[in-house]
């Protein structure tokens, strides 16, 4: 059996945004039940120099967003980085689930080799699709949704290794 560019993208990215959102869900009840201002979960971060919950969500929903529309050669969606509550932060992430719910297998697969510039700062780095999705989407998504896990943990929120995985299906 082979893997197809859809199937090796748009599931997983789709099912670790839906965890994110799950864990975000459980953070907003844990302020609440600790009366903790959401602001201090969401503006808080694991090292001073390091960027803080709330970006670590808009580039998670950025990578998944961007990353899927350069294999499918479309322009995704801008999102507003303006998100300050946790209403709106599920909010966005559920957004991007939906978009990347529009794609079909045709968009995407077959993308191995296309090439893909993609623009960092005063860069441009290009890359072939395959290894743009396996070296750079994918490692990208998890380590923004594993800081935004360790920053909650980190915080107090009840959060358990399934609670990133997800349900096992």
């Amino acid at each position: 059996m082979t893997i197809s560019m859809y199937q090796a993208s748009v599931p997983p990215l789709t099912r670790s945004l839906n965890n994110l959102a799950a864990i975000l869900e459980k953070a907003a009840t844990h302020a609440e039940a600790k009366k903790i201002d959401p602001a201090v979960l969401i503006n808080s971060r694991l090292y001073p120099d390091m960027l803080p919950l709330v970006k670590q969500i808009q580039i998670a929903s950025d990578v998944a967003r961007k990353g899927v529309a350069r294999l499918a050669g479309l322009e995704a969606p801008v999102f507003e980085d303006n998100e300050t509550t946790f209403p709106e932060l599920i909010s966005r992430l559920q957004k991007t689930t939906a978009y990347l719910g529009t794609f079909t297998a045709e968009q995407v697969d077959g993308s191995e080799e296309k090439s893909i510039s993609l623009p960092i700062r005063q860069e441009t780095m290009t890359f072939q699709g395959l290894p743009f999705l396996l070296y750079f989407i994918l490692p990208n998504l998890y380590f923004h949704v594993t800081t935004a896990y360790g920053i909650l943990r980190h915080s107090g929120v009840e959060l358990g290794k399934m609670d990133y995985l997800g349900n096992p299906q």
